[in-house]
């Protein structure tokens, strides 16, 4: 990653050096030009460097959105099933009739909370199937669907409301960005003032909700955040939220954490004992926040001495029909107890296992045999319930090693950190 030194950091500095100097006047002449230039060339200089994000560069890079295309185009397998699979997907069609924006949704279990959820979700989904349609086909009809989305939201969606307003502004809040990254820089014609409103519905409506993540709850709910504000921090350009995300990722004080989720050397998840829909869900986010680094240069997968694949094949294992080992555990919050695993869903697999196994395996030459069996039994992955996760594996994140130069998942270079 380069070094910038931003337009937003040299205004700035330049509005305090006025202030401070007690000058209403801020307009510069003379030999005051020479004299206030110098002052604002010094105080630019001491500014910390910043760095560039990639674009786009959440779950694919443009390098690697070529390499999909080109797998598709040439009717290679799986590539080809996984492509069947997005395409025909209700949610993925130009066609697609869009049901909001709405000024507020909400989620939760109490009375009322409910407001829109359904509608949301198809929406999100349908921004988020879309642009990845546009990229690939190159048809342009695509894309605009997806923009129709994100622009009827950024004009009207001013509240995320419920008990579970967290959970939706990080699993819907994903979709939306995730698509907002691929139209924004591939050539899809989004014009700048819609592009400066969908910020702003990031900074001002998501990204206060999720900001402290959730300290209370399971640890999906945090790990769901985690990759959400990354999320958020590169679009925006905004190094301070990317930072924020990353640093709870490694070192987070809740159930959220890399650690905090998958508690040991094991492998077990904080929500083993709970059920196998939830951990998976939990594991899922994890590893998006991980891909999302790994094109930003970071190499989160290697955090903990590869603690993810720990949790990856722990779940899987035991969801293929295996046992595993379990100790009992009381979360962060004190309120959850378990004594054994639970088999409430088990089996019952998840799109989630391709951008794992690929990673580790294919880029890494890593050994992983049960996260393989459950990406070879979920083979091609397709959409995921609601609006939970990327889903659409097999397409999205399919590899062989001598793939991972062509793809461009060799670059740039990573570092863990």
């Amino acid at each position: 990653m380069c070094t910038v030194i931003r337009e937003s950091h040299i205004k700035s500095v330049f509005s305090s050096i006025i202030s401070q100097n007690g000058c209403q006047d801020k307009t510069v002449s003379g030999v005051n030009r020479v004299y206030w230039g110098l002052i604002l060339w010094a105080a630019i200089l001491s500014l910390p460097a910043l760095a560039a994000f990639n674009h786009p560069g959440l779950l694919h890079s443009q390098g690697q959105l070529d390499f999909i295309k080109s797998k598709v185009k040439a009717g290679e397998q799986p590539w080809l099933s996984g492509y069947e699979q997005l395409r025909r997907h209700p949610q993925a069609g130009f066609g697609y009739a869009v049901k909001g924006g709405y000024a507020m949704v909400g989620r939760g279990n109490r009375r009322g909370d409910n407001i829109r959820k359904s509608e949301f979700d198809a929406d999100c989904n349908a921004a988020h199937y879309n642009a990845l349609m546009g990229c690939l086909t190159g048809d342009r009809r695509h894309a605009d669907k997806a923009k129709e989305i994100l622009n009827a939201y950024a004009s009207t969606l001013r509240q995320i409301v419920g008990s579970d307003k967290i959970l939706m502004a990080s699993l819907n809040g994903a979709k939306l960005v995730y698509a907002a990254e691929l139209i924004r820089h591939t050539d899809s014609g989004w014009a700048a003032d819609d592009i400066d409103r969908f910020e702003n519905l990031l900074l001002e409506v998501f990204y206060p909700v999720i900001r402290d993540f959730a300290a209370f709850a399971n640890g999906n709910w945090s790990t769901g955040c985690v990759k959400t504000m990354m999320a958020i921090g590169v679009f925006c350009d905004n190094q301070e939220i990317f930072d924020r995300a990353v640093d709870w990722y490694r070192n987070g004080t809740d159930n959220g954490s890399l650690t905090n989720y998958i508690i040991n050397e094991q492998g077990q998840c904080q929500e083993s004992g709970r059920d196998q829909q939830h951990v998976q869900l939990g594991i899922a986010h994890l590893a998006e926040a991980c891909e999302i680094a790994w094109n930003q240069g970071l190499d989160l997968y290697g955090a903990a001495d590869n603690r993810l694949l720990k949790g990856f094949e722990y779940t899987a294992r035991y969801n293929l029909g295996l046992e595993v080992p379990f100790v009992p555990w009381r979360d962060k919050t004190g309120k959850y107890y378990h004594k054994n695993i639970s088999d409430n869903g088990r089996g019952r697999l998840r799109p989630i296992w391709n951008m794992v196994y690929n990673h580790y395996r294919n880029r890494k030459g890593m050994d992983c045999p049960y996260t393989r069996q459950a990406a070879e039994k979920s083979c091609p992955e397709g959409a995921g319930p609601n609006a939970d996760c990327c889903g659409f594996g097999t397409l999205l994140f399919t590899l062989s090693p001598r793939d991972t130069q062509q793809d461009g998942s060799d670059g740039p270079d990573h570092s863990v950190r």
